[in-house]
């Protein structure tokens, strides 16, 4: 599964929702859903603008886990 770690990136970088939100384009609810790790996608555009204003990468964002987060056979 990919875990989002887009919450622990804004306290790293002492940004609340609606700034980025603003900064980024993107809805105050769209980006909590990608926050709270509802998201089923994200374009990678939007992935650059966060990366751009978090100025850090992917990966510090996205992360990948072993197992699917429903079933884990481990």
């Amino acid at each position: 599964m990919i875990r989002i770690n887009l919450d622990v990136m804004m306290a790293r970088r002492k940004i609340g929702l609606g700034e980025l939100a603003a900064r980024v384009d993107i809805t105050q609810a769209n980006l909590s859903i990608l926050k709270n790790g509802k998201g089923k996608a994200i374009r990678f555009s939007t992935l650059a603008r966060l990366c751009k204003e978090l100025n850090c990468q992917p990966g510090d964002i996205l992360e990948y886990v072993e197992g699917d987060g429903i079933h884990d056979n481990n």
